[in-house]
């Protein structure tokens, strides 16, 4: 297995976790692979005696060489002011480089200006396997050309002006990461993370990516088309006044039922037609949306923590039958349920 090499690319006040978080786990999968070497070469427990016949075989390359590099090197300061050391992008022109990872910054606007890391990111084009950003990088990416005619998603604070910037491209705003062809971007902060076993697991394998995984603690395993938001804090932040908060509570306890504009409509103590005029006015979605919205992220908790049968799942959120919901989740999320289970509880 030939080594691969990421690069980490930062600038000035580069965040902190955009690098570190991913890093870990590359360095994770180092981990697993010098260990599982070290127990596939150690010697039986009974042998006491090493001869030449016995030699061990050399221990294999670890599968990442892990570089972070900047436009002129040296020790780059983070957001949160811990520096960390750099070499000068320069030094790697005659080096391949497997991935390229463009982290986010507190400051984005400012690398957009310096021509020559943005000369530099458009050498590589052709030259690195894959590339990716994570957060606000995008909008490096975006300068430097590889957004044009792809998918690409950064912060959702951040997707309507990457968009308005780079119009070739086409920002997503709801996953925590998109890959459009070798180009991948990330939401940010831990979703870069994601984006990183993600990587490994097209390079390693499932298993190692769960290893990975697990090592870390994340609860899941989330998949690309995750995502950013949960849906009670899409609710919360769109409902301008808190005018339906009650509202939202007393839909999330009966979504076995129908739940009609009737039945919002009288539980918010309205008519009907004023009530879906007031609710979009508030919420900026309609009631039938919301409603489909709520059941839905009721059923990823159902699918990502629980063991119930996906037609009972249908049942307990409403969908009224496990094709409904599948429907529901293809026209969503992209998956059926039960990919989307599989993916969550390996």
């Amino acid at each position: 297995m030939a080594q691969r090499r990421i690069v980490f690319v930062m600038t000035p006040h580069s965040v902190l976790l955009d690098v570190t978080g991913p890093l870990q786990a590359f360095h994770d999968a180092n981990l697993l692979v010098r260990d599982m070497a070290n127990c596939d070469t150690a010697p039986a427990a009974q042998t006491t005696i090493p001869s030449a016949q016995t030699d061990q075989p050399p221990i294999p390359p670890l599968p990442y060489e892990i570089i972070l590099a900047s436009q002129q090197g040296g020790a780059v300061i983070t957001d949160t002011g811990i520096a960390l050391p750099t070499i000068a992008l320069a030094t790697l022109d005659d080096q391949p480089i497997d991935t390229l990872i463009i982290a986010g910054t507190d400051e984005p606007l400012n690398a957009l200006h310096d021509q020559g890391l943005l000369g530099w990111l458009m050498a590589q084009q052709g030259r690195v396997r894959r590339v990716a950003s994570i957060c606000i990088g995008a909008f490096l990416l975006g300068e430097a050309g590889y957004l044009d005619g792809r998918d690409a998603v950064t912060h959702w604070r951040w997707c309507d002006r990457l968009q308005a910037r780079f119009p070739k491209a086409q920002v997503k705003t709801d996953p925590i990461y998109v890959r459009d062809g070798p180009v991948w971007t990330s939401a940010g902060v831990t979703t870069g993370i994601d984006m990183a076993i993600a990587m490994i697991e097209e390079d390693l394998g499932r298993q190692q990516a769960l290893a990975v995984a697990r090592g870390l603690i994340m609860f899941i395993k989330r998949p690309g088309g995750q995502s950013q938001f949960s849906q009670p804090l899409i609710q919360q932040g769109g409902d301008k006044t808190g005018r339906f908060d009650e509202l939202h509570v007393w839909m999330r306890k009966n979504l076995q039922h129908r739940l009609t504009v009737d039945d919002l409509a009288q539980q918010a103590n309205m008519s009907p037609r004023n009530f879906s005029r007031i609710y979009a006015r508030e919420t900026g979605i309609g009631p039938a949306h919301a409603v489909e919205s709520m059941r839905m992220d009721a059923a990823r908790q159902y699918l990502e923590n629980s063991d119930q049968p996906i037609g009972r799942i249908a049942d307990l959120c409403g969908f009224g039958d496990d094709e409904r919901m599948r429907r529901a989740f293809v026209k969503n999320i992209g998956v059926a349920p039960s990919d989307y289970r599989a993916r969550f509880r390996n």
